[in-house]
């Protein structure tokens, strides 16, 4: 009986308690109770600061990642089109805790026949589509990926429990792997290598007419996932969308292919005069030495007469690449290579590019340049490019990266031609690529949970570069008003940046376009350069060779800045508002003797305590509707007795020459229809052509998040008040910008 007593009072106060808040909360927000502060700190959505990761944004002194090496050897079949494999991985746990199993990435098994990706997807009838659309649709065999796996064993080469879940494996350890030991598997597969140009996916070949292959191979070998302080292991499966959380590790690995081919990847090539001619390596040591221009070490007249015939021997290429998060391949028997060598920071790297004969003259006039002005670029803003090489290969169709090497878009016509276009669309593809070596390549944030934190990083450095290479670049995405037409669309296709990278609508605008084009407000409007380039290199030293998370970026540019973000980062990131601040109402008034009618003397207090006390001067408004020159009355100090006498009394002649001299006073009071914060900033325009710039911090809004006044005492007659001029922050509406308003002529007028 008691029991019952208990659990009915406990239901009613809780129901009571329910009932409560149901009641009170609609009450509240009538009120204005509910919190609204667009300033208040951000303690209720960023992780709390540990011993892995401190409120600095610094990784702390418990912080460790895990190892994992991989000694490979991958042959590849050609003619079928397919790839085998062994690997060795030893892998360490630097975790305090034991671990249970291991975790593995098995990222081709989205494209296994049995793969639950397709039927995540919409699917409706094509009103119209091509016969070969058709075909591939509704009737022809689908392609048959995937790993198939041949063996998991152990060192001694006993075979080891796993279980495969779609794109992951999961390794069943005989016994824990504690903290500080190691564990060796060896693992035996092969797969068939997917044509990208007709099944899609991030790597695979291209099939040209005169039977040859490209190949540009990743994903190609079960890799470990991660395991860290955050996610626990990252083993969230690959759907597509959201891309790859790696460990760090050193690898091994030999490739044979046919004997004609030439191949690039990962790390450093250990048997160069094993697979080049003696010329080839001899040009090879002069692209070493050639700081100004490429040169080409395959030629195209080789590559054109080695692609016509079809070796049947075999070559092994090897290489050996250190603290990578990953290794990618590219292959061909069509391809010309060149290179040129890159000074930074007192060592030389090599810029390379691959490309068949079909990419020029496009790719031998300008890939290696790119990739050369792209790692001088980004390192002057995070540090100094660390790997031996980066490598740009064209692979129509692509554009994707992998350490050191990355594969990219971009042909002329059959005859040579290319229009502005593509060749813009080239450079900017190599860059962002060779760009992603920085960011997530080093700086190695979980892509499988946040896209922007590579992507939009990424894309404000490319953004950046792209105006190095060349001023008036056709930059598509960085710019704030790039950004107007998706932040004022419908909000049932907008969800904030701080979205999983699976469930992005507008996957370019939400993880490229918007991160990049905060970045730069931050940079051009917020903090300006001195204080964002510091603290954006603070971010990238502490977090190179480590993995990141949002709060670790957040805190490290408040922390290294001295400036307060919390307002920006809520706003910019975690909501979807929109900047629109406009101009509601300009006050023209005139310094008078004579207290107007409707003059109420000001209540002295603490703020306004000299500006209420003593002897008055009236500041008499206009009332002007608009803009109208004969009703503006400058101010002749000898006119108003009171302010003439407190001058003379109080100060020498001398220090009133240094005076300032306002003729005339305008009142503006600007209004905020759009949710989001952001600085004021004003032009003024004046009846003489001059003009008079003025940047008011966000913290205006911190007491009013509706309207704000400021008052401007200007020595000419403003004829225009402009707000943002430049359009510098994604104001989404600017018909309010402008004093007198103006009107807007559409596009066609």
């Amino acid at each position: 009986m008691k029991n019952i007593i208990t659990l009915f009072l406990l239901f009613f106060v809780t129901f009571s308690t329910f009932s409560q808040e149901v009641k009170e909360t609609p009450k509240a927000k009538e009120l204005g109770h509910e919190d609204k502060n667009k300033f208040r700190q951000m303690y209720d959505l960023l992780a709390t600061p540990n011993m892995y990761r401190t409120a600095s944004g610094a990784p702390g002194p418990e912080y460790y990642q895990q190892q994992a090496d991989y000694k490979m050897d991958i042959v590849l079949d050609d003619k079928n089109t397919k790839i085998y494999g062994t690997e060795t991985i030893t892998y360490t746990n630097n975790a305090k805790e034991s671990l249970d199993y291991l975790w593995i990435q098995l990222d081709q098994n989205r494209a296994a026949k049995t793969s639950k990706s397709p039927l995540v997807e919409n699917s409706k009838i094509d009103p119209a589509i091509s016969v070969a659309g058709f075909s591939k649709k509704y009737l022809e065999e689908k392609f048959d990926g995937g790993f198939k796996i041949d063996y998991v064993k152990d060192s001694k080469g006993n075979p080891m429990s796993y279980t495969v879940n779609e794109t992951m494996m999961r390794i069943n350890l005989a016994k824990p792997l504690a903290h500080g030991e190691k564990i060796a598997l060896n693992i035996k597969w092969n797969y068939n290598i997917n044509n990208y140009m007709i099944d899609g996916g991030r790597s695979g070949y291209e099939h040209f007419k005169d039977g040859n292959n490209l190949y540009v191979l990743a994903q190609f070998y079960p890799r470990m996932a991660v395991y860290n302080d955050v996610e626990g292991w990252q083993n969230m499966q690959f759907w597509g969308s959201g891309e790859f959380a790696l460990p760090f590790g050193n690898y091994e690995v030999n490739i044979t292919v046919p004997a004609d081919h030439i191949l690039e990847a990962t790390g450093v090539l250990q048997n160069r005069a094993e697979v080049f001619t003696p010329e080839q390596v001899k040009r090879y040591a002069q692209a070493e030495n050639s700081f100004d221009k490429p040169v080409v070490i395959v030629t195209q007249a080789e590559a054109t007469e080695t692609e016509k015939g079809f070796s049947d021997k075999k070559k092994t290429w090897k290489f050996k690449a250190e603290n990578v998060r990953d290794f990618g391949i590219s292959t061909s028997r069509k391809f010309i290579l060149d290179a040129m060598a890159v000074k930074l920071g007192g060592k030389t790297v090599m810029a390379i590019s691959l490309y068949p004969k079909e990419g020029n003259p496009l790719w031998e006039e300008y890939s290696t340049r790119v990739v050369a002005h792209t790692l001088k670029s980004y390192s002057s803003l995070t540090f100094d490019y660390p790997y031996p090489k980066a490598i740009s290969v064209n692979a129509q169709d692509q554009g994707m990266e992998y350490p050191m090497i990355c594969w990219n878009f971009g042909r002329p016509e059959a005859d040579g031609k290319y229009t502005d276009r593509v060749k813009y669309g080239m450079i900017g593809v190599i860059i962002h690529e060779v760009g992603h070596n920085f960011f997530p390549m080093i700086v190695n944030s979980d892509e499988r949970q946040w896209t922007w934190m590579d992507e939009g990083l990424n894309s404000f450095m490319d953004y950046k570069a792209k105006l190095e290479w060349e001023t008036n670049y056709p930059v598509d995405r960085g710019s704030p008003k790039s950004m107007v037409a998706y932040m004022s669309g419908d909000q049932k296709n907008l969800e904030p940046i701080m979205t999983n990278s699976e469930t992005i609508k507008q996957f370019g605008n939400n993880a490229y376009g918007k991160p990049a084009a905060g970045l730069n407000i931050l940079r051009e409007t917020i903090m300006g350069h001195e204080l964002f380039d510091y603290a954006f290199k603070t971010y990238a030293n502490r977090w190179k060779f480590k993995h990141p998370t949002p709060e670790d970026f957040f805190r490290t540019m408040e922390d290294a800045s001295a400036t307060d973000l919390d307002w920006f980062i809520r706003g910019w990131f975690y909501t979807t508002d929109f900047t629109d601040i406009g101009i509601k109402e300009v006050k023209q008034y005139f310094v008078s003797n004579d207290a107007p009618k409707d003059f109420k003397s000001p209540t002295p207090n603490r703020r306004n305590r000299l500006m209420a006390t003593g002897p008055m001067v009236f500041m008499v408004n206009n009332k002007s509707e608009s803009y109208q020159p004969e009703m503006n009355k400058p101010l002749e100090v000898k006119e108003i007795k009171a302010l003439d006498e407190f001058l003379k009394t109080n100060f020498k002649p001398e220090e009133i020459a240094k005076f300032d001299s306002p003729k005339y006073f305008y009142e503006v009071t600007f209004n905020k229809p759009g949710g989001l914060v952001m600085p004021i900033i004003v032009e003024l325009i004046f009846e003489d052509g001059t003009t008079e710039n003025h940047k008011f911090p966000a913290q205006i809004w911190r007491m009013n998040d509706d309207e704000v006044t400021r008052t401007f005492a200007t020595k000419k007659v403003i004829k225009k008040i402009v707000v943002d001029p430049k359009l510098e922050t994604a104001d989404i509406d600017v018909t309010n910008n402008n004093w007198p308003k103006e009107e807007v002529k559409s596009k066609f007028e």
